[in-house]
């Protein structure tokens, strides 16, 4: 940790559900102040105001704007940054909000999944050195047109680590409605462990594989700049769980932590011929159509065709299959197949690097539930297997146990 006395604390959705929990988030931050702390506060919208807004597009709209979306959405970032003020105002305490518009957070042109470019860090500076706490709504920024964008689902967690890293915050703390990392979901599996350290790698990969404490761009940034987090409620007075560069042996838990992403379809195009530069042509399409692909199987060919199998995120497969579609009229592909009742179940560890026999364990505990596996991807520190969905959290069970988390 520096030397600075700015610290950046960033409250998620359920941390500002209400007024009760605005007034406790308050309540955190004072205490802060009183520990001669600078604090410069990120918040989400409150509860579950983003899906609401995004609910009522799509009933006026089956296919608003991207930029329509981001001026919309992005007012719930503002409601939460002006009332938590106003709860900081109660207490007596100094206390200024601001979009990210205000504090020159300048982000690409790309609406609804924008990348922070630059951020103007002078208004933020000149509130504080005024002693005033700075509050700040998060997932947003202004493109080159002084358009709205925003930073795409979780997009407040990349505005905190992107803030503390230009602040040159001494922490960044990310306030959540749980008490930090677990080694699984506590809904799915109630003898779930809390991970009191847990390093960037394994964080990056439980994030990009279906944990949702963390979005994944914000903690493949921190990394980056080797900014520590430290993930804890805001309803309790634990102490969390550090995200960080360590040094820990790999004599550590082979297995940290298992995922489940109920979020996946995987689409299939079948009878490809089988020739160089057709699979480049097909994933050339999707990425045109700024569609990202995660898992991919081509089965073996036999006959001079093949079938090429691959998963995307739900919200994208129409937009896939179309893309998909138009190619195969190129090259002569068959069907296009598509399956949204699948899942995505990852074992994940730093210490699978020196341990063998991790994959053998996986495909034992499922066989022993019988959880047909349909497609399997593998990392230095990851192990993912697609399931039907209705498989899913039996398979984290099993393997939670099956690795004594």
């Amino acid at each position: 940790m520096k030397k600075s006395k700015v610290v950046v604390l960033k409250f998620g959705g359920t941390s500002l559900g209400n007024v009760e929990r605005l007034k406790n988030a308050a309540e955190i931050i004072t205490s802060y102040k009183r520990k001669r702390y600078q604090p410069v506060v990120v918040v989400s919208a409150m509860g579950d105001t983003t899906d609401r807004l995004l609910s009522l597009a799509n009933k006026i709209t089956s296919s608003p704007t991207e930029r329509e979306v981001d001026m919309l959405v992005s007012t719930g970032e503002q409601v939460s940054s002006s009332l938590l003020t106003m709860a900081l105002h109660r207490i007596g305490e100094n206390a200024v909000s601001f979009t990210g518009h205000q504090v020159g957070i300048l982000t690409d042109s790309f609406h609804t999944r924008a990348k922070i470019v630059n951020i103007e860090t002078r208004r933020i500076k000149q509130a504080l050195k005024q002693g005033k706490i700075v509050v700040i709504a998060g997932f947003q920024g202004i493109t080159p047109n002084n358009d709205i964008s925003t930073l795409g689902r979780g997009g407040s967690d990349l505005s905190a680590v992107a803030l503390a890293y230009t602040l040159g915050a001494c922490a960044c703390y990310i306030y959540t409605d749980v008490e930090g990392i677990y080694t699984a979901d506590p809904r799915i599996v109630p003898a779930a462990s809390k991970i009191g350290q847990i390093s960037f790698d394994e964080m990056l990969e439980m994030a990009s594989l279906g944990a949702q404490v963390m979005q994944t761009r914000a903690v493949e940034f921190a990394k980056k700049y080797n900014i520590p987090l430290v993930v804890k409620s805001s309803l309790s007075k634990g102490e969390g769980t550090v995200i960080m560069d360590t040094k820990r042996t790999l004599e550590g838990p082979v297995v940290r932590g298992i995922t489940l992403n109920e979020e996946s379809a995987k689409i299939t195009v079948c009878d490809v011929p089988d020739k160089p530069g057709v699979a480049a042509g097909i994933f050339k399409e999707l990425a045109e159509a700024s569609v990202n692909v995660d898992m991919i199987v081509q089965n073996v060919s036999h006959k001079r065709i093949t079938d090429i199998s691959f998963t995307v995120d739900k919200s994208v497969l129409s937009k896939a299959v179309e893309a998909a579609e138009r190619l195969a009229k190129k090259i002569g592909a068959a069907d296009i197949l598509s399956d949204q009742d699948i899942a995505k179940v990852s074992v994940v560890g730093i210490g699978m690097k020196s341990h063998p026999g991790v994959a053998a364990k996986v495909f034992k505990a499922l066989s022993g539930r019988k959880v047909n596996i349909e497609m399997i991807t593998t990392s230095e520190i990851s192990i993912s297997c697609v399931i039907a969905k209705k498989y899913g959290k039996i398979a984290v069970r099993a393997l939670h146990k099956e690795f004594g988390l």
